[in-house]
């Protein structure tokens, strides 16, 4: 997929337009569709870090939705699942009769262009996995494209085009849309309540997973996360060739002997029984062993050899908001990651507990008004790892408040369940300043969160690293 020949019919450039340029899984689209040969251009509300790498590339990016954004000259308007059909860039393509098409469509297009597809869906570690995957294809020679929802920190980019006839997508749940796409190989690393915003019962989740899972061909395979209750209650339903995975004893792939140790995981890898060898990971947590799990099952099924897999991970450098450590002043370390669902959250946390002999000092930004209100109680235990606990507002991600939901109601509820130790970090323009005195030296900061929390993170390091040096660790 290195240049526009496969792309087979189009016999003149095309031109699409993305609204919702800026947004993790369409700026990767976008790109991989500028590097393919079409004409593209975008637009976003916000101005980021993501739309200035793009506009780097020579993408046009307009500033904010408008009517004249949109030209007759379109082939395609390409919207994210974000953007309601009230939009005015949206309403104007239609008046147009110019094709508006979803992200997972177009992704879905691209998929069907390569030879085999892979995508990887899951309530949780998506991004992480579909990294895992493609870096163990690029090692062993297959020079896939890959299309994922984070930066990958080596690279910079959340886009990898490779010359090779295969590609490796993350696949989006939380509209149904990942029903758009037609892999020959998927994978599902967990099954969790979310999106019930959309879905409405856990029943209808997991009846869209089942779907996402048959429509894999008969010479195809789903990969499956057998650790998860409602993954493994779908496997009398499935009507295509599976393979496990996870550390229970029914599993065909399984981790064995899990050991943090500072930065680093490693664990023995049994398949069907026989043991296969260790893999050492240079990031912590649990989650990431059954996430390279994945990975290996997958490589097992393309034929690569364990040898080249265990290789490829022990060189992963991770994704960016994944995890990351942004830097270390006046003694303290400052780590963000995207959690925003109450098992995410848990398992960070709990990961941060094994790497770090430090006291925790978490700031969490809910993320969305629907996403607190239907997972309440469950973020009411999710933060039992932390030793310190402060609270922003919720991050809207567009959605209009919802009576009775809000940071302050999540705090109430934390110190009523017995978590004393939290705090309700106001918008008042000072916090960074509140965590510059309430912190100190020997302390892990972690910023937890899908919106823009992480700033937080990289206010306090700016301010930190002002501070007169002292004899204390780094």
């Amino acid at each position: 997929m290195s240049s526009p020949a496969p792309l087979g019919i189009l016999h003149r450039q095309r031109r699409l337009h993305f609204v919702g340029i800026g947004g993790a899984g369409m700026s990767g689209i976008a790109e991989l569709c500028l590097r393919l040969g079409l004409a593209v251009s975008g637009c976003d509300l916000d101005r980021n870090s993501t739309t200035a790498r793009l506009q780097g590339l020579g993408i046009m990016i307009e500033h904010g939705h408008h009517p004249s954004h949109v030209g007759i000259e379109l082939d395609a308007l390409v919207i994210s699942s974000a953007v309601k059909f009230s939009n005015p860039e949206v309403a104007a393509a239609r008046d147009m009769k110019i094709p508006v098409i979803s992200r997972a469509e177009m992704l879905g297009e691209l998929l069907r262009m390569a030879r085999l597809g892979i995508a990887v869906g899951g309530t949780h570690g998506k991004t992480t996995t579909t990294s895992l995957i493609g870096l163990i294809m690029e090692e062993a020679g297959f020079d896939p494209t890959v299309a994922i929802g984070g930066n990958l920190r080596a690279r910079g980019t959340n886009v990898r085009l490779g010359r090779g006839d295969f590609m490796v997508a993350e696949a989006d749940e939380s509209d149904a849309s990942f029903l758009l796409l037609l892999p020959t190989i998927a994978v599902v690393t967990n099954i969790d309540p979310e999106h019930l915003d959309y879905y409405g019962t856990m029943q209808r989740v997991r009846e869209a997973y089942l779907s996402f899972i048959n429509r894999v061909p008969f010479y195809g395979i789903a990969v499956l996360g057998i650790d998860s209750i409602n993954v493994r209650g779908l496997l009398p339903t499935i009507r295509k060739p599976t393979i496990t995975y996870g550390v229970s004893p029914e599993a065909d792939l399984r981790a064995e002997e899990i050991v943090i140790d500072g930065l680093s995981t490693s664990f023995e890898v049994i398949y069907k029984g026989e043991r296969a060898g260790c893999v050492t990971m240079p990031l912590p947590g649990h989650h990431l062993a059954m996430n390279a799990l994945a990975a290996v099952a997958v490589a097992f099924q393309l034929g690569i050899d364990f040898s080249i897999a265990v290789r490829a991970l022990a060189a992963f450098s991770g994704i960016s908001r994944r995890f990351e450590i942004k830097g270390a002043a006046a003694g303290r370390i400052v780590l963000d990651d995207y959690a925003h669902h109450p098992e995410e959250v848990r398992a960070t946390l709990r990961a941060a507990r094994a790497a770090f002999q430090r006291r925790i000092v978490t700031v969490f930004q809910p993320h969305r008004y629907t996403r607190l209100r239907d997972l309440f109680d469950d973020f009411l235990g999710a933060f039992d790892d932390t030793d310190v606990l402060y609270l922003m507002e919720v991050y809207a991600a567009g959605e209009d408040p919802l009576p009775d939901v809000s940071a302050r109601r999540l705090y109430e509820g934390l110190r009523a369940r017995g978590h004393l130790n939290v705090h309700y970090l106001a918008d008042d323009g000072e916090p960074v300043l509140r965590l510059m005195r309430e912190t100190t030296e020997g302390d892990l900061l972690i910023t937890l969160g899908a919106g823009d929390v992480y700033k937080l993170g990289e206010d306090l390091l700016a301010l930190l690293a002002e501070l007169p040096k002292t004899d204390g660790c780094a």
